[in-house]
């Protein structure tokens, strides 16, 4: 995948290039790129912002650096998504990450000072997405998340093939704990299930604690993978014994 971003601060991307990403770069499945949008400015003094129609604090961002930036590095065959990180935006989700994995090639518009000139939006740019409901100083720590959230999805981009599908939001659940050596850490052990090399009792162990995790800190996404799941019998039990498992401790809470 190659994955281009638009900013006038090039700079902050240096943690893309580290750890996992860098490491899938160096095996070419990622290409990740930044273009200063500031090289594009036609005006006399090269920046890239003005003061905003009709008034308002702080300044926007024109318009002509960014599309011509747009149109130089998207080509004639560019054949993927130009996305704005901006608050207005579709929230980011799991199921947007994995959509926008099976693209060949994303291009990323970080906006900055009070936003982008409309016509440039207009112009050039598929959709909106934001990573929440708060407001940064520019695109580029979203832009950072959106690709490190796609880079680990991509065919060989973790190192592990079933990594990414047993991990927090790709399941369904959020993630059940881990755990490494020593057995015993300050009076803490390791669950027995995760000890004694029985695969099913394994599996059972982390369906239960995933299930119970999310029931307890995301009641809307356990009820939403409960409600479309098919289970086996046996994996009913285990959801039985979770549900009671909660609605127990939620009865003992009442006065």
């Amino acid at each position: 995948m190659k994955i281009t971003i638009l900013t006038i601060f090039p700079e902050m991307f240096t943690p893309l290039h580290e750890s996992i990403l860098g490491r899938a770069q160096k095996a070419g499945l990622l290409d990740i790129r930044e273009v200063d949008i500031r090289a594009y400015a036609k005006n006399k003094h090269h920046n890239t912002d003005d003061a905003p129609y009709g008034g308002g604090a702080g300044m926007v961002m024109l318009a002509q650096p960014i599309v011509d930036a747009m149109r130089d590095v998207q080509g004639e065959a560019f054949a993927g998504r130009r996305i704005y990180l901006s608050p207005r935006g579709q929230t980011l989700t799991q199921k947007k990450v994995e959509e926008l994995a099976t693209l060949p090639e994303l291009i990323l518009l970080c906006g900055h000072y009070e936003g982008v000139d409309q016509r440039a939006i207009d112009l050039c740019i598929d959709e909106e997405i934001s990573i929440g409901d708060y407001v940064l100083t520019g695109g580029e720590l979203g832009a950072m998340v959106l690709v490190d959230a796609v880079a680990r999805l991509i065919p060989g981009g973790l190192g592990c093939g079933a990594r990414a599908q047993t991990e927090s939001f790709s399941s369904g659940l959020l993630e059940y704990p881990q755990y490494t050596r020593p057995r015993e850490f300050e009076g803490l052990t390791v669950p027995e299930p995760l000890l004694n090399g029985n695969h099913a009792h394994i599996e059972d162990w982390q369906l239960t604690e995933s299930l119970y995790i999310t029931l307890k800190r995301r009641p809307e996404m356990a009820k939403a993978y409960l409600s479309g799941r098919k289970f086996t019998r046996h994996q009913k039990k285990v959801v039985d014994a979770v549900l009671e498992r909660v609605r127990a401790e939620e009865a003992g809470d009442e006065p």
